[in-house]
């Protein structure tokens, strides 16, 4: 009776104390997170609760089964298992407890910075975010490095593991070149401010905001929510728009090909009705200018301003759309056309009369798409 009371005993009371002293440390934190609205520590703790009682339930295992007698002849299996359980859990619990100290100081910071100083508070974001991935990376390795230690077979190779750790040190080095690189340029970028969390780039092209640093990749999110995936060695090794480098505001170009008869005051006087009914415009600047011409057609440049890369585009669709529809209501003859003229004949040709084509049409009444093209 004893034999089967004493397993029952040990493993159900260390589950039972594992629940107990889980659900009163969850109750304390919610409590504290209750009290505190102002910090989100206590409520990010409580995401370590499974670890945490992992933990628990491991160590009370591991220090009382040879009270238990159970499975004496696996006695030595079931111990390496359970410490197995136990430094995995201790490195998860760590790694929680990081991350919600990481957070909270993170939040408090972005509380007092977001309206002052957006710019900085991306950057903070995405070294939050890097220093959290290499601490759960160290956390990782350590945690890996500990259990393969629990074995006896490891601690033996360790010596002829360290007499050539430099050979391997080395091939290993050039085998993951490659890897490395957009390690170190993953630092490079967080600490560098090249580029953020948040920021609006332009890369190959390819207009969007960057949703997610690694030490390896990084993505972007495009306009139409396609996310496009590189090393981040590209962003250290060829050049990029940042929209979103120093200050947000910025200035956009709208382009229209009109006829040299289309009335460029009164379109000026339109871009600045048009802008003043758009609330994407900022009111900081605008003007309108005829910057090249062609034989049919004239190039008038519209510059608008807008608080960020978002309001930019909102302002040149709009303005380009009402311009197009003003010109087509009131002017419809400033909008673009083809040009047919007579023909002019040469002075000689001129003198002597007209002279007929094969088809019996007169040169002279002939008519041609373009000024310049002209009949044998």
């Amino acid at each position: 009776m004893e034999n089967l009371l004493r397993p029952l005993i040990v493993v159900g009371g260390s589950v039972v104390l594992t629940l107990v002293i889980g659900w009163a440390t969850d109750f304390l934190l919610r409590k504290a997170d209750e009290r505190h609205h102002e910090t989100p520590l206590w409520g990010l703790l409580r995401r370590g609760r499974i670890p945490y009682q992992l933990l628990l339930c491991a160590a009370l295992l591991r220090g009382s089964y040879d009270e238990a007698q159970l499975l004496e002849s696996r006695r030595e299996g079931i111990g390496q298992v359970l410490t197995l359980v136990l430094i995995g859990s201790a490195a998860w619990l760590v790694i929680r407890i990081a991350s919600a100290i990481v957070e909270t100081s993170y939040t408090r910071y972005a509380n007092a910075r977001a309206h002052r100083d957006p710019a900085r508070v991306r950057r903070v974001r995405t070294q939050v975010t890097l220093i959290m991935r290499v601490v759960s990376a160290i956390v990782g390795v350590v945690a890996a490095a500990s259990m393969l230690l629990t074995f006896p077979a490891f601690r033996a190779a360790g010596a002829s593991l360290l007499a050539s750790a430099g050979i391997l040190g080395i091939v290993a080095g050039v085998a993951a070149q490659s890897t490395l690189s957009n390690m170190f340029a993953g630092f490079q970028i967080a600490f560098g401010d090249m580029v953020r969390i948040g920021d609006t780039v332009v890369v190959d092209g390819e207009w969007g905001t960057v949703e997610e640093i690694t030490l390896t990749f990084l993505t972007v999110r495009t306009w139409d929510e396609r996310r496009i995936t590189m090393p981040v060695s590209y962003f250290t090794s060829k050049p990029f728009e940042n929209w979103s480098r120093g200050t947000p505001q910025m200035t956009g170009t709208v382009f229209w090909h009109v006829d040299h008869t289309a009335p460029v005051d009164a379109m000026r006087e339109k871009l600045r009705d048009i802008l003043r009914q758009c609330p994407a415009w900022d009111g900081r600047a605008y003007d309108l200018s005829v910057t090249d011409t062609t034989p049919n057609t004239m190039q008038v440049r519209a510059l608008v301003t807008a608080k960020d890369a978002d309001d930019i585009w909102t302002v040149r669709v709009a303005v380009r759309e009402q311009m197009v529809g003003w010109l087509a209501d009131e002017h419809p003859y400033a909008l673009p056309r083809v040009n047919t003229a007579d023909a002019i004949l040469p002075p000689s040709q001129s003198q002597n009369g007209h002279r007929p084509s094969q088809d019996g049409v007169p040169h002279q009444q002939r008519r041609f798409h373009g000024a310049s093209r002209t009949e044998p």
